[in-house]
């Protein structure tokens, strides 16, 4: 037996004993009621907005961190986010910079959020996330690839946390500390646990040298993780939802779900999911998810040239009450104007048809039709 298969049979174990002590206590472990998540979810207007990196910053550290903390960027682009009628971003934060500098950290957290708040806008924070760079440093960022999509994003966890559970005691530290500074804060919307946090992220590295960059069996491991986190959430109390989303396989029924996907469904108060497929795809998945009676919110979407557009999603999404956050917003260090494939596939100019992002650095818009389709659903003229 190897040491890593131990660590995958031990990771079970604590899943085992977490789902005894759910149990135990009453519930998932204080997981809101459906008439609390539905009765929240009726006070909200339609959330709308995007998952937020201001066009200065490469990944998550280098948009916390003290040095390259742009506030005067940020509050730029949120206003870009309020012209448009956005009422909320989807914001990442990450591990690391909590062991760096906690106080610090908390401090650059609050001045997001008043900048936030003066243009209108909450805010949903991601606490950990398994996509992309699975050996993240602080410090100075690498510059990014020339026209590669997200060349510089880093999970959070690290690989070497993540398949170390004696280093888990500072996650929770930092799980609990963020939760509980802003607990009761009116500008925080939603708490998101753990961003697709079975990724392998083979598109990225290719079957070839995932083994070399990925942590083996991380969905086992990742799932022992994202229980433990959830615990670790609800201990802080927030009055706001916890979640983690959905974003791949089956959601038919619990039975046909990964163990990652029914755990997320049934310990959510609120169902999030991702969906990057035409409107003909979306409708049956979002009719699967229909069945949890719970409220829904797409936390990514839109990719031109895959079909998943502000002018055939939007809408629909309206019409469902479904909250909607594209990703990415104003072009910049983390080229997601450049498709999922340029990890593979060699690009030398700007792509003929841009991935995600509305804005341009300038502030001009990629396709004004979309801004203005944007501004007549969110009501802004």
């Amino acid at each position: 037996m190897t040491i890593v298969h131990l660590v995958v049979i031990l990771a079970c174990a604590l899943i085992c004993c977490g789902c005894s002590m759910v149990s135990a206590a009453g519930g998932a472990s204080g997981r809101w009621s459906e008439k609390k998540a539905g009765d929240w979810y009726a006070k909200q207007p339609w959330l709308v907005g995007c998952n937020f990196i201001p066009s200065t910053a490469i990944n998550q550290l280098e948009m916390w961190q003290a040095d390259s903390f742009d506030l005067a960027t940020i509050d730029k682009e949120l206003a870009l986010a309020k012209g448009l009628g956005f009422n909320s971003v989807r914001v990442f934060l990450h591990d690391m910079l909590w062991e760096q500098d906690s106080k610090g950290f908390l401090d650059r957290i609050d001045q997001f959020l008043a900048v936030a708040d003066k243009h209108g806008i909450g805010v949903m924070f991601v606490l950990f996330d398994g996509c992309w760079d699975p050996q993240p440093h602080l410090g100075k960022q690498r510059d990014p690839k020339p026209h590669v999509h997200n060349s510089g994003w880093v999970q959070g966890p690290s690989g070497e946390v993540l398949r170390d559970p004696s280093k888990h005691a500072a996650l929770q530290a930092y799980v609990k500390g963020v939760i509980g500074r802003f607990k009761d804060d009116k500008r925080v919307q939603v708490w998101d646990i753990y961003n697709e946090p079975d990724n392998t992220n083979v598109n990225a590295y290719g079957e070839q040298s995932k083994t070399k960059t990925e942590v083996p069996d991380k969905p086992q491991l990742a799932l022992a993780l994202i229980t433990k986190a959830f615990a670790w959430a609800r201990e802080a109390m927030p009055s706001q939802p916890i979640t983690s989303g959905v974003w791949v396989g089956s959601w038919k029924s619990l039975e046909e779900m990964s163990p990652m996907s029914r755990f997320c469904v049934e310990h959510s108060d609120i169902i999030t999911f991702h969906n990057y497929t035409a409107l003909d795809e979306l409708k049956p998945r979002v009719e699967h998810l229909r069945q949890f009676n719970r409220p829904l919110l797409c936390t990514e979407y839109m990719a031109r040239p895959v079909d998943s557009t502000f002018e055939t999603i939007l809408p629909y999404f309206k019409e469902q009450r479904i909250a909607a956050y594209n990703w990415g917003f104003v072009d910049g260090k983390s080229q997601t104007i450049y498709p999922w494939d340029s990890w593979k596939k060699q690009y030398t100019d700007e792509p003929p048809v841009w991935f995600h992002d509305i804005f341009r650095k300038d502030g001009t818009a990629y396709r004004e039709d979309e801004v203005k389709l944007i501004r007549s659903l969110t009501g802004v003229k």
